[in-house]
């Protein structure tokens, strides 16, 4: 096969928190890459997650959600969604059915041409099974009129409808080049990185509403043993005393629990036997430390008011 048979490009999936991005992405690529959980604001770094339609190869990349930003991580998380958009050959726009034109979404949509230039945006209208069908053709002439999209597509991320229309469409649009991956590789992100991302998934669906977004995962070692295992140790970051106790819980049972799940999910992504150690450290100040954006892939300076 000649490079000028096939394509591969970039597609930014934007929208507002919990629109349904990581969902999509991890349904395009077949595999779980992004971090998926009912809490606003849980992707923090952009993921590229690796799809192949026919010959043609799609990079996504997940953005944070877009939203009112206030502190110096919600700054950076910002501006990384906006600088993924605007570096990708097709832009998808994710809204919620049931939630409709919000104004959260205007906003988007007042800013989006200008941040993105030129390339083709698309949107996607997701959880269409929450709603009827008369509410779907009155919100997607309504979004058209606000806006002049490309096409439009009606899915449902959670249960795949829609979705491989939307996949052979965006494949479809990609420019002419050689595969920018690997055939068999779904992401590229690091596996330090994929597994810290895990760990978070899991302390953010047990902790619900009791623990703040202040806390960060970091993979601190990987070793590879002899017998094929792997030895992850990873060190849960927060900012206060009273939140490492909440981590801990009662006889140190949330962490094991949190430890416990993140280990099978590790074993089955990683397809072999995991020994997952976890800490968990105060540190007051770390939504100021670069290290710490670099870790999750962010850019420190972009948290700057």
């Amino acid at each position: 096969m000649t490079d000028t048979q096939t394509r591969a490009g970039f597609v930014a999936l934007i929208g507002e928190p919990n629109a349904g991005k990581s969902t999509l992405l991890n349904w395009m690529v077949g595999a779980k890459v992004s971090i998926v959980t009912h809490k606003v604001q849980t992707t923090r770094a952009r993921i590229r997650g690796v799809a192949m339609q026919d010959d043609n190869q799609i990079v996504f990349v997940d953005t944070p959600g877009l939203f009112r930003p206030r502190r110096r991580l919600d700054r950076a998380m910002v501006a990384a969604a906006w600088g993924g958009a605007a570096d990708a050959d097709i832009v998808v726009l994710l809204i919620e059915a049931h939630r409709g034109l919000t104004d959260g979404v205007k906003t988007i949509l007042a800013a989006l041409r200008d941040r993105v230039g030129k390339a083709p945006i698309a949107l996607a209208i997701n959880k269409i099974d929450n709603v009827k069908a008369e509410h779907l053709l009155a919100l997607s002439q309504k979004m058209n009129e606000a806006f002049a999209f490309d096409r439009t597509f009606m899915i449902s991320a959670e249960k795949g409808y829609g979705c491989q229309d939307l996949k052979e469409w965006l494949g479809a649009q990609m420019p002419l080049s050689p595969w920018l991956y690997p055939e068999d590789q779904i992401a590229d992100l690091p596996l330090r990185m994929i597994a810290a991302e895990i760990t978070r998934e899991k302390l953010t669906l047990r902790l619900h509403q009791e623990l703040p977004y202040q806390l960060t995962v970091e993979t601190e070692m990987w070793e590879e043993r002899k017998d094929g295992s792997a030895r992850i140790d990873q060190v849960v970051y927060v900012s206060r005393d009273g939140h490492k106790g909440i981590v801990l819980g009662k006889g140190g049972e949330t962490a094991k629990a949190i430890s416990k799940a993140a280990r099978e999910e590790l074993e089955e992504f990683l397809g072999r036997k995991v020994h997952l150690f976890l800490q968990v450290k105060v540190r007051p100040n770390w939504l100021e430390e670069s290290e710490r954006y670099t870790e999750m892939g962010l850019d420190f300076k972009d948290g700057n008011a």
